[in-house]
């Protein structure tokens, strides 16, 4: 179902909205009553808000401001997004940040924890948050944040890599929890991202390669040379025999995204509907092979 969500317009974009939602729920619901903080660019305006609160007395009832402080914080951020990484991406980008920020800031915050216990509640936010995160991405868009300016630095710089920029982020986020907050705030913090990194994972389709392998008997294969020119993928093939039969038939090879399979199958279809697929998931690839972002 979802590998047919993502192919549609609209429907995509319902559900990068939904995943905002989604997202918010986790956070304000089991995380925030626990007094614990989330990671990356959202964490340091949770921390921000906190001190203001807790210092200065800057607090709105009904209200978390922390929403509004990492909308702020994502301005310029898209505005760099916009000259780096295209106008389509953007647009969804902004929608997503915008909202996930706007129901950040209205959902009610419980005065008690849902879950009483601080690992379980860490475990349920987790994976609600990875889920989400993972959809959202899956969508073709981001709820902002340390992605934009990861992707970007690691552009500028060679052997840098948005997974260690946020790493050393986190690392000095909960070192700065650790200090202004207690041990277990800062502990239980990492608990719930490493919950969460794990699930985008497991959701997030980009991430997934796979291998396959398209059996034909066609003779002309320009169909296929220009289908991989639009997708651009490049594709490898060999002629090879039936066992059974003996006819000579053309092996295709093509490695691409989870998400794009079913666009292949659509696009094959058309080209040969006796055509016969083998796929295996989950291969690895090294060197020149390109990450798409789902449009």
């Amino acid at each position: 179902m979802l590998d047919k969500l993502v192919h549609n317009r609209w429907p995509r974009v319902g559900a990068a909205l939904f995943g905002s939602l989604l997202l918010a729920l986790a956070i304000n619901l089991f995380i925030v009553p626990q007094h614990l903080y989330t990671s990356g660019l959202l964490g340091l305006c949770q921390v921000i808000r906190t001190l203001l609160d807790t210092k200065l007395g800057i607090r709105f009832s009904n209200f978390d401001l922390a929403g509004t402080l990492y909308l702020l914080a994502n301005l310029p951020l898209l505005l760099l997004a916009y000259k780096t990484m295209g106008r389509t991406f953007v647009v969804k980008l902004a929608l997503c940040t915008v909202s996930n920020s706007l129901f950040l800031s209205i959902i009610p915050i419980p005065a008690e924890p849902i879950i009483p216990d601080m690992l379980t509640s860490c475990l349920v936010g987790g994976i609600l948050a990875g889920f989400s995160n993972g959809l959202v991405l899956t969508c073709g868009a981001s709820c902002g944040g340390l992605d934009i300016l990861g992707l970007y630095l690691s552009k500028k710089g060679r052997g840098f890599t948005v997974g260690k920029f946020s790493l050393l982020f986190n690392a000095a986020l909960y070192t700065l929890c650790l200090i202004l907050f207690s041990a277990p705030t800062a502990i239980y913090s990492a608990i719930y991202t490493v919950f969460n990194a794990l699930f985008v994972d497991r959701v997030h389709q980009q991430n997934i390669t796979t291998q396959v392998l398209i059996v034909t008997k066609l003779r002309d294969l320009e169909p296929f040379w220009e289908l991989g020119r639009k997708m651009d993928r490049g594709i490898t093939y060999w002629t090879g025999h039936g066992a059974y039969t003996g006819d000579e038939v053309q092996i295709l090879c093509i490695c691409l995204s989870k998400y794009e399979i079913e666009t292949l199958q659509q696009e094959v279809q058309k080209i040969d509907s006796h055509a016969f697929f083998m796929m295996q998931e989950g291969v690895h690839t090294r060197g020149n092979f390109k990450r798409h972002l789902n449009p």
